[in-house]
């Protein structure tokens, strides 16, 4: 491997994946089990409203729910499009090949066919961003593909290489316009490779509250000549996003379903006296989060209560 981007690995990134990873096993072992097909489509509308917010497209949560349910909506066509170009590109998260350039083109295609001619096509003038002066166009197809095989070749964590990738593309610019979106789409993409439950995490929407913070990195990256400061940004953004999904999935179903659902998954055999002393509640408040959990097809007990055992049900 030739090409290496340049960044410095720092106490704060490794803390930050620590942490990550944590929180994101929390939203793994539940995921089945807690996140209902609801859920999951509020999340992926956070995803979409936040990624078009940070470039200024701001028909907003309640009308992306509208367009993915099949209505017409007020807004200029090119809103409109950007939001349809999202919703297709984010579709197919699952199916990318992250480490070929051939599926990046194909998803900036996908995204912006409606809005771009030449959409799906590295550009072929200058452009620059603010103060940042792009490569010039002639070295785009050269230097993407040092970075696709860097991404294939590295050994760093992907919450690390992510990130880094997500800087040298915006640095790289490849494409004429919707770098911004694209490269929050590749990251998001490359995570989910690693753990399936990002497609549930709007990260886009936490960069989106933070967006001053997320172009600044991004300039300061580019004064410094290397990515550590954005990696550090990105890394807090994707921690701040899962453990807001961990409160959604908690605060949906309630503290104590969780901690009821937990402990007959570790202890299928264990009896609502048991668990009431753990929690510190009366028998029969358990019996009754019991029978509300059994109602959702959450929980279902098999056999006798002497003999018998839990089943923690996965659900969509």
């Amino acid at each position: 491997m030739c090409y290496k981007p340049p960044y410095t690995i720092t106490t704060k990134m490794i803390g930050l994946v620590s942490e990550i990873s944590y929180a994101i096993a929390s939203i793994e072992l539940d995921e089945r089990s807690l996140i209902t097909p609801k859920l999951r489509k509020k999340n992926r509308i956070k995803t979409l409203a936040g990624t078009l917010e940070i470039e200024g497209n701001l028909l907003g949560e309640e009308k992306i729910t509208a367009i993915l349910n099949g209505k017409r909506v007020l807004g200029t066509v090119a809103e409109v499009s950007e939001v349809e170009g999202a919703i297709a590109a984010y579709e197919r998260l699952s199916s990318y090949n992250v480490y070929d350039v051939k599926d990046l083109q194909t998803s900036h295609k996908i995204l912006m066919k409606n809005i771009l001619r030449d959409a799906g096509r590295f550009r072929t003038r200058q452009v620059s961003v603010g103060e940042h002066v792009a490569p010039p166009s002639e070295r785009v197809p050269a230097l993407m593909n040092d970075l696709f095989e860097w991404l294939e070749k590295t050994d760093e964590h992907p919450l690390i290489k992510s990130s880094v990738f997500h800087y040298e593309f915006e640095f790289i610019h490849p494409f004429f316009d919707g770098n911004g979106r694209i490269g929050r789409l590749w990251q998001t993409a490359i995570l989910y490779q690693w753990k399936s439950a990002f497609s549930l995490i709007p990260t886009e929407s936490i960069i989106r509250d933070n967006q001053d913070d997320y172009y600044l990195a991004l300039e300061r990256s580019g004064r410094d000549g290397t990515s550590t400061l954005f990696i550090e940004f990105m890394l807090q953004s994707i921690l701040d996003a899962v453990k807001s999904s961990v409160k959604s999935s908690v605060k949906k179903f309630g503290k104590t379903d969780v901690e009821v659902l937990e402990y007959f998954r570790s202890n299928p055999t264990g009896t609502i006296k048991e668990i009431a002393e753990m929690l510190h509640l009366t028998k029969r408040a358990v019996e009754k989060q019991v029978a509300a959990l059994k109602s959702k097809n959450l929980l279902s007990r098999t056999g006798s209560s002497r003999n018998g055992y839990w089943s923690v049900k996965n659900k969509g």
